[in-house]
């Protein structure tokens, strides 16, 4: 991981701190002169410290900055009234500038106050050269003292404090409300009362009418720790509460030079988003903004959401095809039984289709031959017997065939009986070949009917001619062949 890496520019001298791994601190100092940057790259391979980025910091008295009461503006009005104040309070050309602004707190109904800080752009210029030969990138270019409060716990309760940190001849006031820059200040004392002199200066400017704390670090800090003037401004006067980290890297810094250590370390340990950075906008890294990172959750959330619904549906549908087949299989016993009854079913009534249309159709042979053999007398003999649904053919011996013609036409199920075939001679008999119709009216062959019930609808029948020499009574079938 690469280390945070500070550089505080003061004078013709640059201080570079970077905070390795396990929290420790390398610092060193380098001049600024024609080979300040070959110096520094040298400085930072004799200690083996790989720095992509590095922080920019300047002196505060190299920076102006103020507070602006604006008419309430929006867009480029904004950005040109903020230009126009520039150039009424810096002390150079403003196309040179560089500058940025904060909002401050305001009422409803007051005028819009801002924070401004301006500086000059050759500042920027020379730092940026001594950086080339270490390949080094600047992330910000900010005042050094604006980014003490990263020093601070965010337990501090002081509602407003102000922290005074002397570093060489000058003292660098530094305004906090709720752990947020309001105003910063350079001003040059030598002890407490022209400090606390200009505390209250620096408040009435901000319209505060008094401070919960006064922090003293730097440069003679016991000094003016001890100072009675200080007790004035109604605060308790102390060190800063650093947190416990920024103790153990405090502790570190070389003890010659407290106040550029210091303001060296919290140019390492600022923000990723100055409140106030002079570098143009073109030159600030790409940070993303907590706008951004809520809107890049929401939209994570949401795809996350899409997905797990999709997979919620898909695992219910899984479920529920797995319970539609577990159904399934249970009933198949159930289905396979109802399919076995079916298909039996469908034979048997197949069968008793048939059966009927057997029945309709079937030509009734037995009450055929009862009639017959009442018909026909007792000398003749059939040989053969053909029926089907249209006729009948009757095939034989008799000893009279020409006979045989009246009786069948007797027959209430025949019509138009007539020899096939001429008859012929035997030896005592005369063969013949008869063929008859079935009458109109009874579709088929004579049903299964008893000599005591006649087919519906037909007369009695007339009483049959008995063949000569056959006694009263005499009923027997017509022969053999029958």
């Amino acid at each position: 991981m690469a280390p945070h890496a500070g550089i505080f520019f003061q004078g013709d001298r640059l201080t570079f701190v970077a905070i390795t791994g396990r929290k420790s601190l390398e610092c060193f100092s380098v001049e600024t002169g024609e080979n300040a940057g070959a110096l520094l790259k040298a400085e930072l391979d004799a200690r083996r410290l790989r720095c992509r980025r590095v922080r920019i910091a300047l002196e505060r008295s190299l920076v102006t900055v103020k507070v602006l009461e604006l008419p309430p503006v929006v867009g480029g009005s904004r950005q040109q009234m903020l230009r126009f104040e520039v150039e009424r309070h810096v002390p150079f050309v403003a196309d040179d500038a560089l500058f940025d602004s904060a909002d401050l707190p305001t009422t409803r109904d007051g005028p819009l106050r801002v924070l401004i800080a301006a500086g000059e752009r050759k500042l920027l210029d020379r730092a940026l050269r001594l950086l080339v030969e270490s390949k080094l990138k600047a992330t910000s270019f900010t005042p050094a003292c604006h980014d003490l409060a990263r020093l601070l716990g965010r337990g501090v309760k002081a509602r407003r404090a102000v922290w005074a940190h002397r570093s060489g001849s000058a003292v660098d006031l530094v305004f906090l409300a709720g752990g947020e820059l309001h105003l910063s200040r350079s001003v040059a004392v030598e002890d407490g009362e022209a400090l606390a002199a200009e505390v209250n200066a620096s408040l009435r400017l901000l319209r505060w009418t008094a401070c919960d704390a006064v922090w003293i670090s730097g440069d003679e800090a016991p000094a003016l720790l001890g100072s009675s003037a200080l007790a004035t401004l109604g605060a308790p006067v102390s060190t800063p509460p650093y947190t416990s980290a920024a103790s153990a890297l405090v502790a570190q810094l070389p003890a010659d030079q407290p106040g550029v250590g210091l303001l060296a370390l919290a140019t390492a340990v600022g923000r990723r988003r100055p409140i106030l950075n002079l570098l143009p906008e073109g030159m600030r890294p790409f940070l993303v903004t907590p706008a951004q990172v809520a809107t890049l959750v929401m939209v994570i959330a949401t795809a996350g959401l899409g997905v797990a619904s999709v997979a919620l549906e898909g695992h219910r549908d899984r479920r529920y095809v797995r319970d539609l087949d577990a159904a399934a299989r249970a009933l198949e016993p159930e289905v396979q039984t109802v399919q076995q009854t079916a298909s039996e079913l469908s034979q048997k009534k197949r069968l008793l289709a048939a059966i009927a249309t057997a029945e309709d159709r079937a030509l009734r042979a037995l009450p055929l031959m009862r009639e017959l053999a009442e018909i026909l007398p007792a000398d003749a003999w059939l040989s053969t017997l053909n029926v089907d649904a249209k006729s009948l053919e009757l095939t034989g011996q008799a000893s009279t065939a020409s006979q045989l013609i009246p009786l069948l036409e007797i027959s209430p199920w025949l019509e138009r009986v007539e020899f096939t075939s001429p008859v012929t001679r035997g030896r005592d008999k005369e063969q013949f070949r008869i063929k008859a119709a079935w009458e109109a009216t009874a579709s088929g062959p004579p049903p299964a009917i008893t000599p005591e019930r006649p087919p519906t609808g037909r007369p009695p029948a007339p009483p049959r001619p008995r063949a000569p020499g056959a006694g009263p009574g005499t009923d027997r079938p017509p022969g053999k062949g029958s």
